[in-house]
């Protein structure tokens, strides 16, 4: 779940991070209060969650507050990436003397967070990594214990920051990972975090990511910043399919059949189980297959909500043949998804051996299941052959035609 700018820097201020003074408006008028407020020059900033806000025009200075009121009312028109936005953050100029990148985030592969901290900030972390190794710290931390100020210490140092600088550095970061933790986050990053001329610190500009399941615990900071539990966020509009998605999910409270993502693609996708969504899709993608969506359905859905989620997948244009793939299920019934996706595929007039290119769904209830998938004459798999082995067979069915 992304938060804007002025949401994530909430988040920071009640850590103790240093943030610029400025506030929030959703006019012209009340940009132009703000500016007065915080006297000199100011920068206002577009509140989109798609990146792109300075090329766009989201990016403005202003020198005084008649200034600012002018800048907001253009930046309150422009659209960026398909998204007006919300609102205009306002706040000081700073005098910036040097640029740094301070991250934290999830490393899957090695399941626990990793720092990441450069001496060159204001740029995107992955150009340093690739062009300035050299300028990029990186290090795991864990999960469970407490992280020092010596630990922070190490990771800053190892660029050869020393003195004054290693000092002010060393609880911003200790803060930074402390928010990290806090809220449930997947990314906290301020780039750039700027040195000013007299030695101190401040964040610029920061992004902040929560996990989608957090946001029942994180109730209640949520209410706080006044976002409703069913927002969705993310970096464009839902399409009219993925709103579809969304219905889906919530025709009942059994299992889950949400994160449903529109690609182009004609092979439509019903996937799920474990993480096994996304080592199909990649696995549909390595055999030169187009996906026609992304989903994640399991948790022992009902008939009724696998039914829903494949006529959804059936009637999205240009959608030729439909994959049933899932990891290995204990609490997901595979009778129950053959029978929620034959009757979609048959009460939309497809033939299910024609239309469903591969079934393979091993698990719980699997012989039932298999028994109404050779009734209808379905290719289906068990667990011998593998999700990756799936993928190639099903794409196969249309590279073929």
């Amino acid at each position: 779940m992304r938060f804007y700018e002025y949401e994530a820097k909430t988040l920071l201020g009640k850590q103790g991070l240093p943030l610029p003074p400025g506030g929030v408006a959703e006019t012209a008028s009340d940009a132009e209060r703000i500016a007065s407020e915080i006297g000199g020059s100011v920068v206002l900033k577009s509140q989109v969650l798609s990146g792109g806000r300075m090329k766009a025009g989201g990016v403005k200075f202003a020198d005084t507050a008649g200034e600012a009121k002018s800048a907001a009312d253009e930046i309150l028109k422009i659209e960026i990436n398909g998204q007006l936005p919300r609102s205009v953050l306002v706040e000081g100029k700073a005098t910036v003397a040097k640029e740094y990148y301070l991250g934290v985030t999830y490393d899957a592969v090695v399941k626990s967070p990793v720092i990441l901290f450069s001496d060159m900030g204001g740029i995107d972390i992955e150009e340093v990594a690739d062009e300035h190794p050299e300028h990029l710290a990186k290090a795991h931390i864990s999960n469970i214990n407490p992280f020092s100020d010596y630990k922070a210490k190490e990771i800053i140092s190892s660029l050869g920051i020393t003195g004054s600088q290693l000092t002010r550095l060393t609880p911003i970061l200790v803060r930074l990972v402390s928010v990290f933790r806090e809220y449930d986050l997947t990314l906290a990053e301020i780039n750039p975090l700027a040195q000013l001329e007299n030695g101190t610190f401040i964040s610029l500009d920061c992004h902040v990511d929560m996990e989608e399941e957090a946001r029942v615990r994180q109730g209640g900071i949520l209410g706080e910043l006044n976002i409703p539990s069913n927002e969705v966020r993310q970096g464009r509009p839902p399409t009219d399919f993925e709103i579809g998605g969304m219905e889906v999910d919530a025709v009942d409270a059994r299992g889950v059949a949400g994160r449903v993502v529109e690609f182009d693609g004609n092979l439509g996708l019903v996937i799920g189980a474990g993480g096994g969504s996304l080592t199909l899709f990649d696995a549909v993608r390595k055999y030169g297959g187009q996906a026609a969506d992304y989903c994640e359905i399991g948790g022992n859905p009902s008939v009724l909500k696998a039914y829903e989620l494949t006529k959804l997948i059936l009637n999205k244009p240009g959608v030729e043949k439909i994959a049933v793939m899932m990891n290995v299920v204990s609490n997901t019934r595979v009778d129950i998804m053959a029978r929620g996706v034959i009757k979609a595929v048959v009460e939309e007039g497809y033939d299910p051996a024609d239309k469903i290119a591969i079934f393979r769904i091993p698990g719980s209830w699997e012989s039932e299941g298999f028994k109404i998938l050779r009734k209808y004459g379905v290719d289906f798999v068990d667990r011998t052959v593998s999700m990756d082995e799936a993928a190639r067979r099903a794409v196969s069915k249309l590279v073929g035609e």
